[in-house]
């Protein structure tokens, strides 16, 4: 039977079973599948990848955190003067103290005379700290990643730590060795970018030993 509805109330009928079908379809039932299999399959990283000490969440595998204490004093500025805490690895700067909340870098150039001051400020303090010369200093000891939450080192900043950590812990080298290698990650597909180290999880691996 034909209808008496005008053709554009008619378009419009069709509209609105269209448009609620797709919601129903797009907007409640793919969602649900998703969040579904990302819990069965990825059920880690759906929550976001939560590191847990004595059953309670402290920190997130994919933040960095900075292992570092206040002295009291301030700079220039008025702001706090942070030192690290030689019983932990460090990892390397972050532009907005690992705030999730801001991801981002400091927008310096590579000239930038604060930047090049900055940097050299902290291979001076990297290098005291570990008890080595300046130049032995690796570069992401100092420079921040491009979202400043990077929560990885490379090998090599992790092995200028380890004598430093195993000292402080009365662990042995091998001791501290391990758990580094332990938490390596190695090239994504075996070929992709870098070997990276995890500080996040590394020193989570040692405040477990007490």
């Amino acid at each position: 039977m034909a209808s008496n509805l005008p053709g554009s109330v008619r378009q419009f009928g069709v509209a609105l079973r269209a448009l609620l079908v797709f919601t129903a379809i797009l907007g409640i039932v793919y969602p649900l599948v998703m969040t579904g299999v990302a819990q069965a399959v990825f059920h880690s990283n759906a929550n976001g990848s939560i590191v847990k000490v004595n059953g309670k969440d402290v920190a997130s595998d994919l933040i960095g955190q900075a292992y570092t204490m206040d002295t009291g004093k301030k700079d220039a500025d008025g702001n706090a003067i942070m030192v690290a805490v030689p019983k932990w690895f460090q990892t390397r700067p972050s532009a907005v103290d690992y705030d999730g909340m801001g991801s981002s870098a400091s927008q310096y150039g590579p000239n930038n005379p604060d930047l090049v001051k900055l940097i050299e400020q902290r291979r001076q303090d990297v290098a005291k700290l570990e008890g080595v010369d300046p130049s032995q200093v690796p570069p992401d000891a100092v420079t921040a990643s491009g979202s400043g939450l990077d929560p990885a080192i490379s090998p090599a900043y992790a092995a200028l730590q380890v004598n430093r950590v195993a000292r402080e812990r009365g662990l042995s080298v091998d001791q501290v060795k391990q758990l580094v290698k332990e938490n390596t990650k190695g090239r994504t597909l075996g070929f992709l970018g870098e070997p990276a180290v995890n500080v996040v999880t590394l020193n989570n691996a040692l405040a477990a030993l007490g």
